[in-house]
């Protein structure tokens, strides 16, 4: 497997910018880019940048490659058969599309996450609730039908310019779950289209996760083509009939991702491991962590 930086925090000094998912500013790069190279990283994941014209992306590309590193993957998400949302959804996978191509990036992916329905009410957070908003139990057979269109339409995109959509197994979305991934998935029918299986995804999104880590790995190995992995505590409080979780490196929590990794390998699988990174703190020396762990599973016999 190639090694991915998923990063999620920025900020490195004397830059204070915290914004989810993007590396710290240009000026600050040149400290920041071989910290990521040294600690084994051969490319990182960036969000779609919405106003990015081909030349500017094009320069970050060639700025990353100075540093030894690639675009591995192009981020971006929505629900792209919403009634009121879809619209501009579509749009930015096209746009993500045109980024990933200008970029060399193999890996568009995406989050097919719902607007919520009830902003304030239960299940809108999508995480350690008894229900979800926007979760495949409450999805209809067409509301998968409608969203694998889509998903064919912009997969035929994704191939035109050597790339390959991989569906973010993710809470509050049509694609919470192996089950409804793999439905997904027959469904749009392409190659150039497959599954992200984030686990710490499926573990969070309720009060008891709808699967074990080890049934969805084994269901999704076979279909994946890109991976996010992060690792969570969680804390049921039964009273409440709740659950919260705390975000750890990769050998610090729930999910076992000795039987993970085994799983991806005895499917083939030989595209990115994406350590999906901190949130606070000194990322760098967690994600580094994780790194080092997930580097020992990959290298052993």
């Amino acid at each position: 497997m190639k090694l991915c930086y998923a990063l999620r925090r920025g900020v490195f000094y004397p830059s204070q910018r915290d914004e989810f998912g993007e590396m710290p500013p240009r000026s600050e790069r040149r400290g920041y880019l071989p910290l990521v190279k040294s600690m084994g990283f051969s490319a990182v994941e960036v969000g779609v940048d919405e106003e990015a014209d081909e030349r500017s992306a094009r320069d970050l590309a060639s700025e990353l490659h100075d540093y030894g590193l690639d675009v591995g993957c192009v981020r971006a998400g929505g629900a792209l058969h919403h009634a009121l949302s879809g619209t501009r959804a579509r749009q930015k996978m096209e746009r993500e599309i045109r980024y990933a191509g200008w970029t060399g990036a193999s890996i568009i992916n995406t989050a097919l996450v719902t607007p919520p329905t009830h902003p304030s009410g239960p299940g809108a957070g999508r995480q350690g609730e008894q229900v979800s908003q926007g979760a495949s139990r409450t999805a209809s057979e067409q509301d998968f039908v409608s969203m694998a269109e889509h998903l064919r339409t912009a997969g035929r995109m994704a191939a035109d310019v050597g790339a390959r959509i991989s569906i973010e197994v993710h809470q509050g979305s049509i694609a919470d779950n192996s089950t409804a991934t793999l439905h997904l998935l027959d469904l749009v029918g392409l190659d150039s289209v497959g599954a992200n299986p984030d686990l710490g995804n499926i573990y969070w999104h309720y009060e008891h996760p709808d699967e074990t880590s080890e049934a969805a790995i084994d269901a999704l190995a076979p279909r994946a083509v890109y991976w996010h992995c992060k690792n969570l505590r969680r804390i049921h409080i039964p009273d409440l009939h709740r659950s919260f979780f705390e975000r750890v490196p990769l050998p610090d929590g729930d999910i076992d991702y000795r039987f993970a990794i085994s799983a991806m390998q005895a499917a083939g699988y030989a595209g990115y491991f994406a350590v999906e990174g901190a949130q606070k703190g000194d990322q760098l020396s967690q994600d580094r962590r994780s790194l080092e762990y997930a580097m020992g599973l990959l290298a052993r016999d």
